[in-house]
């Protein structure tokens, strides 16, 4: 047994006569390794979980394909569940997870993150919280600065003449949907220009589709839309194109997170955009920081955004009263 232990594990010397006689053995026999039973010896899984909101939202799947590069690199495995941007879900996915002994936990909440973190905390089981500012203290993080972004946006709208705005954004009590408004209206209150047209919602394209026809309807009506996710910027264009009205001629449009090329039929969108790939592959370096210095001094990494400015923000226009 030690011998055969030896060349399954990769666990000590074994001359390459006795090695080529084991490997014969193992294929013959079509043994398999007993992963559970190693487990048991090592108190480790070598697998770690995501929990993530939406698995259909192409900015998520990029922060997965930065997650799993990442863990295959560093000989992990991993469980991905998707929540359909529902805490109860979410809560039923992270005690699933934490049953199978996940070595460590990624989550990107799909409201406030304190219920996942006490789980995580009561099972021993370290975490890192990925596209969220948490409201909790002492957890580990990693985000991209969506406030500033979105500020960035503003500041573009204000400087090219828009004075009556709004902005579509996802659910109140998610964090980063109220950072997104934040760092838009900033931009337009020290601009001294009208406070935008808030509307809060789903983060899809059935949201972005009805809050702009809902905006539309305002007087003054928005010469400019700020979608807060590339789903709501998606489902706003649909809308205007309803009503009839030109991107950038008659509505200016910008967004945050950029869509991918496979999926347009040419880029148009102005956007700031967050580095997705990067913020899984920090997130997953993170955890394993965690994981061998539990104790350690949680951190906050929070990545740039990227403004690309495109032909939907349109050209100066003149300021209305």
């Amino acid at each position: 047994p030690m011998t055969v232990s030896r060349v399954v594990n990769g666990s000590g010397p074994v001359s390459p006569k006795l090695r080529t006689r084991v490997e014969k053995a193992l294929k013959e026999t079509g043994y398999v390794p007993n992963s559970v039973a190693r487990n048991l010896r090592t108190k480790r899984t070598d697998t770690i979980g995501l929990v993530m909101p939406d698995i259909t939202n192409p900015f998520f799947t990029h922060v997965v394909r930065g997650v799993e590069v990442t863990a295959r690199a560093a000989g992990l495995h991993l469980l991905l569940t998707n929540t359909d941007q529902r805490p109860d879900e979410e809560a039923r996915m992270v005690s699933i997870l934490l049953q199978r002994q996940v070595d460590g936990l990624l989550a990107i909440p799909a409201g406030g993150c304190a219920d996942t973190a006490r789980m995580c905390h009561d099972a021993g089981v370290p975490l890192v919280i990925v596209d969220r500012r948490p409201e909790t203290a002492g957890v580990d993080v990693v985000r991209a600065d969506a406030e500033g972004g979105a500020y960035q946006l503003g500041q573009l709208l204000a400087d090219l003449g828009h004075r009556h705005t709004a902005v579509l954004t996802g659910p109140e009590y998610v964090p980063t949907a109220v950072d997104r408004v934040a760092g838009f209206s900033k931009a337009f209150e020290e601009a001294g220009l009208p406070t935008p047209i808030v509307r809060y919602g789903d983060f899809s394209l059935e949201a972005g589709h009805d809050m702009c026809r809902q905006v539309m309807q305002e007087e003054p009506r928005p010469s400019a839309i700020f979608a807060a996710n590339n789903f709501l910027a998606i489902g706003t264009q649909h809308a205007l194109e309803e009503l009839g009205l030109r991107i950038p001629e008659d509505v200016a449009l910008v967004g945050l997170d950029d869509l991918p090329p496979e999926m347009v039929t040419f880029p148009f969108l102005t956007v700031a955009a967050q580095p997705a790939e990067e913020m899984g592959r920090r997130a997953v370096q993170l955890l394993l920081e965690r994981i061998k210095e539990p104790e350690g001094e949680p951190q906050e990494i929070v990545l740039s955004t990227e403004l690309t400015i495109r032909r939907s923000s349109g050209d100066p226009v003149a300021v209305s009263a």
